[in-house]
């Protein structure tokens, strides 16, 4: 199940030596400081030339007729900055994706990719790279069936000479062919059952442990609510529902804080919207209502590839198929959750948050007795937080995390890896939006309005999961206060059907892994 083909990735020293590359893409920010990198300074001459004839465009191929350097093909794909001041990291990324776009239209197949320093954005190597090995990425169904288009290209290199940041770069790659293996493949590849086989096939040998919690009865009794989701899709075997549970640890000293971080992602493999059905094509791209669950998996690869010190890590992927049929879950019932707490279903489209609500119970009741606790849901959960926020993520903070100012840290380092991250913050009004309307329950799960047509509609259900999973009572003045962030994904990673650039998965990394591998 599990056919992962990366990409050989090496690092080099300079362009001059002749190793087999067949294509060298500049990356740079202006031609000035091309022309006055040291590792490109043979090739000073050549780009105020070909400046001097006005061709030096955002993707322009290069003649390299005196051969100053031993590839036939030069690309030069300028990183263009705007005159309003609001331009960010990304620009590289744009860069990095157009250059190996052009290359490859040129037949390319050994391309070395060079970046030009720039003071003003210290991870411009990182984001070009990885903008490169976006349009590298090869769809997991065509890596299976047709061996022969695995890879896009025979090997990619880099200009540098920091080990470090090759093993960075080989684990970020790695991460998001993971995550888009999971979350970009079609609802039958990826349902519940074959994403259970890949996990588990993927991170055999690793230092990863895997546990799977399944069977209709079993989920029935420790997670009602996500049983009752799967309830209309339980005749079919592969659909049923499925509690992945991750777990890493590596308890040497990092120079930080030991840190226990538990991640709960909504992975719903087809949201059909269940009985309250998604109807004038509405349900088209909902195979991607799982990329919660899938940035949960590539964060625990690049764990695994980069093995972070001082740090314990618990995820649960919480694999269901939303789909309409006679056993399927209605508005008007009342479920009792894992934590206690009676549920009023309202709408039966709003089933992410009942998917992910008693995974995140059971990760609080594991959190009182850990260390420096930080959970997070993950999840496309609102077309609501898309209107607010369009292409990035929101985070929303608890109380607790909120006083450690942990989303304008996480906000802070997204801008400087090239993957903003918004905030948005909770209030009374939507606490007191999710109480129950009725003696029967303890909290409504939704109203009957899709989120786009719902005041704040995407901060209510962060705050029911608050109030359902009991984190209401871990807040700063509690025995044990508790951290908990949810991040609404909305489409951040990309619009359906195009391959998606995982996201928040780069500034989750940044923020907890890269400062423990020292």
């Amino acid at each position: 199940m599990c056919s992962q083909s990366i990409v050989p990735l090496a690092l080099a020293k300079t362009v001059e030596e002749d190793s087999g590359y067949d294509g060298l893409i500049v990356v740079s920010h202006s031609v000035e400081a091309a022309s006055q990198s040291p590792q490109l300074k043979s090739l000073a001459s050549f780009f105020h030339e070909h400046a001097a004839l006005g061709v030096l465009g955002r993707g322009t191929p290069l003649i390299n007729q005196d051969k100053q350097v031993p590839m036939d093909k030069v690309f030069y794909s300028a990183v263009s900055f705007g005159n309003h001041g609001f331009d960010d990291s990304r620009k590289y990324r744009q860069a990095g994706e157009q250059g190996i776009t052009l290359a490859l239209s040129c037949g390319v197949k050994r391309p070395l990719l060079a970046v030009v320093p720039n003071p003003e954005h210290p991870n411009a190597l990182v984001i070009a790279a990885l903008g490169l090995f976006h349009k590298l990425h090869v769809p997991l169904n065509i890596r299976q069936e047709v061996p022969q288009r695995a890879q896009k290209v025979e090997s990619v290199g880099i200009l540098s000479d920091d080990e470090n940041l090759l093993g960075v770069l080989q684990g970020l790659v790695s991460s998001f062919t993971v995550c888009r293996d999971i979350g970009d493949s079609d609802p039958q590849r990826m349902a519940p059952g074959p994403a259970t086989a890949y996990v588990t096939e993927h991170f055999k040998g690793s230092s990863i442990e895997v546990n799977v919690e399944e069977g209709v009865e079993v989920l029935k009794k420790e997670f009602p609510l996500l049983a009752a989701v799967s309830r209309g899709c339980n005749n079919i075997e592969p659909h049923k529902a499925r509690l992945i549970r991750l777990t890493y640890e590596n308890t040497e000293d990092s120079g930080k804080p030991f840190e226990t971080l538990y991640l709960i992602g909504k992975g719903v493999t087809l949201d059909t919207g269940g009985v309250d059905l998604k109807v004038n094509g509405a349900m088209l791209g909902m195979s991607r209502d799982k990329y919660g669950s899938a940035v949960v998996a590539g964060f625990f690869d690049i764990l695994d590839k980069l093995k972070p010190k001082g740090i314990r890590v618990v995820g649960f992927m919480a694999m269901v198929r939303n789909s309409i049929g006679s056993e399927a879950y209605t508005c008007d019932e009342i479920i009792t959750s894992r934590s206690g707490k009676r549920i009023l279903i309202g709408n039966t489209d709003a089933e992410g948050r009942l998917a992910m609500l008693d995974p995140l119970t059971h990760a609080v009741e594991l959190a009182t007795s850990s260390q420096s606790p930080h959970l997070y849901t993950l999840a496309t959960l609102t077309g609501h937080e898309v209107l607010a926020h369009g292409f990035f993520p929101a985070v929303i903070d608890n109380v607790v995390a909120q006083a450690a100012r942990h989303a304008q840290e996480l906000q802070s380092i997204g801008d400087e890896w090239g993957q903003p991250v918004e905030i948005s913050r909770l209030h009374v009004e939507d606490f007191d939006f999710n109480k129950s309307p009725v003696e029967s329950a303890d909290l409504r799960q939704a109203n009957n309005r899709p989120s786009v047509q719902t005041l704040r509609g995407h901060q209510s259900p962060c705050a029911f999961l608050i109030q359902g999973s009991r984190l209401d009572e871990h807040g700063l003045e509690a025995a044990k206060p508790i951290k908990y962030s949810h991040i609404d994904i909305g489409s951040s990673m990309g619009e359906y059907p195009a391959t998606t650039f995982p996201c928040p998965l780069l500034a989750l990394s940044a923020k907890h892994v890269f400062p423990r591998l020292n």
